[in-house]
């Protein structure tokens, strides 16, 4: 049985169970969509967490990034795994115990106010749409791969199956269906990396193979690596060209930004307690880390295997026939383009120049490079095409992309769903709206999120690759929503007019920064204090707290009952019967 086969077999049955979950979990009531009725368990909640939160940016970039970044992409795995403790210690268990739905409707009843509201739901659309564009083109580089199409018509194909089980499930459908894409995707990433690591080191434990000596040879994975990339010119793999404050200001965008993301925040509601919530966190970590530990060596793997396949590499033209002329090129000696490498040129996701017409391709630094298109988000599903494993190996990658591209694209058209239906108009402009016209908003406006998510994915490369879009998103996370979320929690002084001041200000001056710089000014040597726009988050998140303490330290406090409510909410067990009425904003129900 040939590769196709083994696609079709993974991919088919994979979204055929997605599907039929989210037809037997469909939520007949706005509690079902939103918040899977408050009833799942910990460590299945910690499973879907685990799978919402490794995106296509986990899957299918970091390793990407890490191969041709080397050292300066552990920027990303440092980030987001310490961000992921950070959100699981220090939030997740207190934002379960206000017991809201959505973070704009903590923000809305901790700040006791319709006009803050309103700028959380903004904040969230733009954290979660600039999310999602580099999720959909995450979605678009597996199933153009998969098909054999080209990127754009990857990504509608994408958009309709999304469509289908995050429109129809709301968040029930959705949780359940990321337990099985988790289970998918944790499998398709693990198995090629024990596959591979075997290959070259003999060590079947990838974390360990990557810094194992290569099988039948006196030198260690990532030393042959090193003399590699150097002889050709490139960077030593395990040094950097970031700058070390930039290194610390992009891991701090990562971390803060993590304990700011909608999507994230919003599946430790779906649980029964603030202690079920910590125990979520728990286990959604250990799902979470077999990958992350897996990821590095996955990177290594995937670079040295590309060099050695593709430099120096005889081409073979898209009209030839290829088994005929690569057949040929073999018995005189030479060593042909890999097929992987002619099926993924077809996706426009790679392409060469041969600049000195000798039919040979040269892979290396500078300007005789002939690899002019190399986009890095494709390493992880072309991976065991390179390392040439068996064809059920390929078809289940295929599978465990899909999966992660689509988990987190489904977490994010809730948060999107959420803040339309029930931040804005159930309780902001229709407070009289029943739940079943609420119940019709929230599906109608995921179904215009994944239109215009499916837009946006497709004009994707100015921005960059993946794991960089979505570093934007938590830029914008980190400076506009967690200052709030913190102080709401931390500091019973902080008033709605420092959280106004909050998130307008980190808001307004990160999009700016990240606008400016990548479609405006292009050039890194006048970025300020050296701080790329993926790491601009973290330092105006420091201007967010600020404006934010100053504001409210100048203004009125906010009402007793509201402090009150904040010293409740830090312990645990406790029932609120606050009220909050100001702006004609509805009473906090005791629960």
């Amino acid at each position: 049985m040939g590769q196709d086969f083994w696609t079709y077999f993974w991919v088919v049955g994979t979204f055929g169970t997605y599907i039929a979950i989210a037809v037997w979990a469909r939520a007949s009531s706005t509690d079902d969509f939103y918040v899977a009725g408050h009833d799942v368990h910990p460590t299945v909640n910690g499973m879907a967490t685990a799978a919402d939160w490794m995106s296509a940016a986990s899957f299918l970039s970091m390793a990407g990034l890490i191969a041709f970044l080397g050292y300066g992409g552990s920027v990303y795995l440092m980030g987001w795994t310490g961000g992921y403790v950070l959100l699981a210690l220090l939030l997740a268990p207190f934002l379960r115990e206000f017991g809201k739905f959505t973070v704009p409707d903590f923000v809305g009843d901790r700040y006791y106010s319709t006009t803050a509201r309103l700028i959380a739901v903004i904040c969230a659309l733009f954290v979660s749409f600039t999310y999602i564009a580099g999720q959909m083109k995450g979605v678009g580089v597996a199933f153009s791969g998969f098909l054999g199409v080209e990127f754009n018509t990857g990504i509608m194909v994408g958009m309709g199956i999304v469509f289908i089980y995050a429109v129809l499930g709301g968040m029930k459908g959705i949780t359940y269906t990321q337990v099985a894409q988790y289970c998918v995707l944790i499998f398709a990433y693990t198995v090629p990396a024990v596959f591979i690591s075997l290959i070259v080191t003999g060590n079947p434990i990838p974390q360990l193979g990557f810094i194992s000596d290569v099988r039948g040879e006196d030198i260690s994975m990532l030393g042959k690596l090193n003399t590699v990339v150097t002889d050709l010119g490139f960077q030593e793999y395990t040094q950097t060209n970031k700058t070390t404050f930039d290194i610390f200001a992009i891991t701090g965008a990562l971390m803060f930004g993590t304990a700011g993301l909608p999507h994230v925040i919003i599946r430790f509601f779906t649980v029964s307690s603030a202690g079920a919530a910590r125990v979520s966190a728990g286990w959604a970590l250990v799902f979470i880390a077999l990958l992350y530990t897996t990821a590095p060596a996955v990177a290594s793997f995937a670079r040295l295997n590309f060099i050695d396949t593709v430099n120096e590499s005889t081409y073979i033209a898209d009209d030839a026939d290829y088994e005929t002329e690569a057949a040929a090129i073999v018995a005189a000696g030479g060593k042909p383009t890999p097929k992987w490498f002619k099926d993924w040129e077809k996706t426009g996701l790679l392409g060469i120049e041969d600049k000195n017409g000798d039919g040979v391709i040269q892979y290396r630094a500078g300007d005789d490079n002939e690899v002019t298109k190399l986009d890095r988000d494709i390493f992880v599903m072309a991976n065991p095409s390179i390392a040439n494993l068996p064809a059920w190996v390929i078809g289940l990658v295929v599978a465990g992309g899909l999966a992660a591209a689509l988990s987190t694209a489904a977490g994010l058209l809730m948060v999107i769903s959420s803040s339309i239906s029930h931040d804005l108009c159930r309780r902001t402009l229709f407070k009289d709206m029943s739940d079943k016209d609420e119940l019709r908003v929230a599906r109608a406006s995921a179904a215009g999120a994944v239109v215009l998510a499916g837009i946006m994915g497709m004009n994707t490369a100015k921005l960059g690759f993946v794991a960089q879009v979505v570093a934007f998103a938590f830029g914008l996370a980190a400076a506009s929503l967690f200052p709030v979320i913190v102080l709401g929690i931390f500091w019973k002084r902080m008033n709605r007019e420092g959280a106004i001041a909050s998130m307008l200000t980190g808001l307004i001056s990160t999009f700016s920064y990240i606008y400016y710089f990548k479609f405006v000014n292009t050039d890194p040597a006048d970025w300020w204090f050296g701080v790329s726009p993926e790491g601009i988050g973290f330092l105006f998140m420091f201007l967010s707290l600020a404006v934010g303490i100053v504001v409210a330290l100048v203004t009125a406090p906010p009402p007793q009952d509201i402090q009150d409510l904040v010293e409740d909410i830090r312990v645990p067990g406790t029932r609120r019967s606050h009220g909050i009425a100001d702006e004609g904003m509805a009473p906090v129900p005791a629960e």
